[in-house]
């Protein structure tokens, strides 16, 4: 039971990031939540030993220090152990790279090979279930059963690229997904589909002559798409500039850094902003930093928020750097959300939360590309 739970737990979890993203599962999905963390947790400390083992592991090592900043940070600068949402925060940090770092060190071979066509079939499942209830996808911004446009949004555009990115020659039905995925993606409004899908192209294709012939392609439909009197992603993207309409956000998110330049707001106030630094007649458009790198400065502070964008930030760029003109499919589709996550930042607040679809499978790309890279250097030693 143990060795199962160790081996699956980065499913379930990966899962209920998709039940908290439905209304009418979130108070489920929540209870799922502290559900998981404590069983991990419990079993974490029966199996010490092991948890060493693995918890110590190279591959694993942004985990761990991260972990041991945020413990650093609440001990001695936080500093409030009556705040329950910190406490929450810190723990919560924790068991989720645990989970992580668990079920790739104890079922490797799953996640490296199966996992993500797991995550394209269940989310092309919630799209045409979403579609069946919600069938009018253009009459506005569409989400189908998921609560929130940009966030149905990052579920199609993650699933997509993995499909894309896939070596092999697609069947007639996974050629339909990809149609429909690319749909659906225009159809959200999230002007992010307009970085993922030409980033899954790249990657798939480089500066080969079809690349250039599906961007003349793509052109064509944007000419036509401007035109129309719907809300897509291509034409907000024409209506105004990418991140027009985030500036104001961005503003707001450097005063705040700016008020608590030293020691940030705290680990529960992640894509925060200090409402008090912001007029009462914006606070009700003013929701976040919607962006990661702000909301991590703010959260934790200029000098340690810097430390560990710094680590992110390395840590990525070797991965890139040592896998992006590898061979295998696997490890570019993990690139993908690795890479698209990174751009995405800069208009959501990605990276800082726990319970979010994107940031998770970021954090688990991560790991998981890590743990890939040591066990070559290992084997060619």
């Amino acid at each position: 039971m143990i060795r199962w739970l160790f081996k699956y737990s980065a499913v379930i979890f990966v899962f209920n990031t998709i039940l908290l993203s439905i209304p009418e599962t979130y108070i489920f999905g929540g209870k799922l939540f502290l559900f998981l963390v404590s069983v991990f947790s419990f079993f974490l400390i029966l199996n010490a030993r092991e948890a060493k083992k693995i918890l110590f592991n190279k591959a694993f090592a942004l985990f761990l220090i991260i972990n041991s900043l945020n413990f650093l940070y609440f001990l001695f600068i936080h500093n409030d152990f009556s705040n329950f949402g910190a406490v929450k925060y810190l723990l919560a940090r924790g068991v989720q790279f645990s989970i992580i770092s668990y079920s790739i060190y104890y079922h490797y071979d799953f996640y490296k090979n199966m996992f993500l066509d797991y995550i394209v079939y269940l989310i092309f499942f919630i799209m045409i279930f979403g579609f069946v209830l919600q069938p009018d996808i253009f009459s506005s911004r569409y989400s189908g059963i998921i609560w929130n446009p940009n966030a149905f949004s990052s579920f199609i555009l993650i699933a997509f690229g993995c499909l894309l990115l896939k070596n092999n020659i697609k069947s007639r039905f996974e050629l339909i997904m990809i149609a429909l995925f690319l749909l659906f993606a225009l159809a959200s409004g999230s002007r992010g589909a307009l970085i993922a899908i030409p980033l899954a192209y790249f990657m798939k294709y480089g500066f080969s002559r079809k690349n250039i012939l599906y961007g003349f392609l793509a052109f064509f439909i944007y000419l036509i798409m401007i035109n129309l009197q719907y809300e897509t992603s291509l034409n907000r993207f024409d209506a105004r500039d990418l991140l027009n309409d985030r500036i104001i956000q961005y503003k707001y998110a450097l005063a705040s850094i700016n008020n608590e330049f030293f020691y940030g707001y705290g680990l529960d106030k992640y894509s925060y902003i200090d409402k008090s630094l912001v007029p009462l007649n914006l606070q009700s458009e003013i929701i976040g930093a919607h962006n990661g790198y702000l909301a991590i400065l703010t959260q934790y502070g200029a000098l340690l928020g810097s430390i560990i964008l710094f680590l992110i930030l390395r840590n990525c760029w070797h991965l890139i750097y040592y896998f992006y003109s590898h061979d295998n499919d696997i490890y570019k589709r993990y690139l993908f959300i690795l890479i698209y996550t990174l751009i995405a930042a800069f208009y959501e607040s990605l990276i800082v939360g726990i319970n979010e679809f994107h940031t998770i499978l970021f954090w688990f790309s991560l790991a998981i590309l890590s743990y890939s890279r040591n066990y070559y250097e290992d084997k060619s030693c």
